[in-house]
């Protein structure tokens, strides 16, 4: 915050504007600032609560309660000739003036304006005192933070004009799961700032904020070694040599049809590059995906233990998505992370507050992850398995630069899986048709399949012979 300003801190009962406003104090403290709490609502034991509550510690923080005083005027037995608004209000803002003078601080903290607002009654009154409280402080080296917890019936305005800026804190609960945070900065005089809601959590220790993505303007340069290979020389050759680093990948199909194990075959190339990857899973937990890693051949184990592979299990009900967005900018920046998996956007979807806000914070992270040079995977499971009936929760196609479609199709008795790529922005691709093959519990990618057509509806015709089919061949996926 520009120093020596009023600002307004706004928000619902519970919203975390005392946290914040401790925080705000104690950061001064540590930078060699004093700081000046003053309550008119709760005590100063229930403020020490609080911060003990977060590991805090208060010394050498002033605490000064006016809430008592406050209380005992607005007892109309108290005066017989004049309102207690026209002596208490005068008499409340004195003693604020006059802590002020005494301690001298740096930071000051005023919690809250309700208390200012009763004892006012009339708004002219409480713009006035107010303006006063402004002008006040403006001939002195300090910076205040004005807190409101918006108990009035209608939207008040008059602190917010007034005010050099003014922060939003809204607590929202949801249906099902637990309650989002999230925090804007309405106004900010005299200063470029980041609009618009930005995710946070009260955390023990304080306020966490999660920026959104798009304001993370900085890129990073790919580097020149050549597409990312998935050690499958057929699913390279489909795309065209492998996938392009600083482009998103989307792996969409029905259930069933390997999505996730041909994300996990990406994964494992990558570690065995020696490249780190990160896997983000909203479905599987870390002990069911090392059980079907195992299965497949791939040391998800050993990669974990080399620190290669960082792995975290999503709970969508228990998380935002810029707390999500916060941890995927984590794995890329702190632990360097050049292939990140997102698995699926289907779990991804629920812990959206609203389904038409998704496509707006996905294209924010892919936007991010392509400008720092990731490999990015996504995988969609689309409903229904076979025919016309199958859709997706949400067309996110246009966001991917490479979309690999894969299928269930029916042939001679049995069901079978078929891979194709439909899109890819960053050069040419093959566009066949081959088999996805689980051999020996193995992945691999067949050879084209040529004597079929309608393989991606799922009810093809075939025009070769059982022969043909029984000797499909192709890679196994060994190594």
């Amino acid at each position: 915050l520009p120093a020596d300003h009023l600002y307004l801190v706004e928000g619902d009962p519970g919203a975390g504007k005392t946290t914040l406003s401790i925080q705000f104090l104690l950061e001064g403290l540590a930078r060699g600032e004093k700081g000046l709490y003053i309550t008119l609502s709760e005590s100063g034991a229930e403020i020490d609560k609080i911060a003990r509550s977060h590991g805090w510690n208060l010394t050498g923080l002033d605490v000064q309660e006016l809430g008592h005083s406050i209380e005992a005027a607005m007892g109309d037995d108290h005066y017989t000739v004049f309102r207690p608004s026209d002596v208490e209000l005068a008499e409340t803002t004195k003693k604020i003036l006059a802590m002020v003078e005494t301690g001298k601080p740096r930071r000051v903290v005023i919690d809250s304006l309700s208390e200012l607002r009763l004892l006012a009654h009339e708004p002219l009154r409480y713009r006035r005192q107010i303006l006063g409280l402004k002008n006040y402080f403006s001939t002195r080296a300090c910076t205040v933070m004005l807190l409101d917890d918006r108990t009035v019936q209608t939207s008040d305005l008059q602190p917010q004009s007034i005010a050099h800026g003014v922060i939003e804190l809204d607590r929202m609960a949801n249906e099902y799961g637990a309650e989002r945070r999230r925090l804007r900065v309405a106004k900010l005089r005299g200063r470029a700032f980041r609009g618009g809601y930005h995710d946070f959590a009260i955390r023990t220790g304080g306020l966490v904020v999660f920026p959104r993505l798009a304001s993370v303007r900085e890129e990073k340069a790919c580097e020149n070694d050549g597409p990312a290979l998935s050690g499958m020389p057929e699913f390279d050759t489909l795309l065209g040599g492998g996938l392009d680093r600083g482009t998103s990948t989307l792996l969409t199909g029905p259930a069933g049809t390997g999505k996730s194990t041909l994300a996990m075959k990406l994964v494992d190339a990558a570690c065995r590059r020696g490249e780190k990857a990160a896997v983000f899973a909203f479905e599987e937990s870390k002990r069911i995906m090392l059980s079907r890693a195992k299965a497949l051949g791939i040391q998800y184990a050993q990669h974990l233990e080399n620190g290669l592979l960082s792995f975290r299990h999503i709970v969508p009900a228990e998380l935002s998505p810029g707390e999500f967005a916060a941890l995927v900018r984590e794995a890329v920046e702190k632990d360097g992370a050049r292939l990140v998996v997102i698995d699926s956007l289907n779990g991804y979807l629920n812990s959206m507050p609203e389904e038409g806000f998704l496509t707006a914070q996905l294209h924010e992270v892919l936007g991010y992850l392509n400008g720092q040079g990731v490999v990015t995977v996504m995988v969609l499971a689309q409903r229904g398995m076979m025919g016309a009936g199958m859709t997706a929760p949400v067309d996110v196609s246009y966001l991917a630069d490479t979309v690999v479609m894969l299928r269930h199709f029916e042939a001679f008795g049995a069901v079978h899986k078929a891979i194709s790529v439909v899109k890819k922005r960053t050069g040419s691709h093959e566009e066949t048709i081959r088999e996805l093959l689980f051999t020996g519990g193995r992945l691999g990618v067949g050879k084209v399949l040529s004597d079929f057509r309608g393989v991606l509806t799922g009810v093809p015709v075939y025009t070769g012979t059982q022969e043909g089919l029984d000797h499909r061949g192709g890679d196994d996926g060994r190594d």
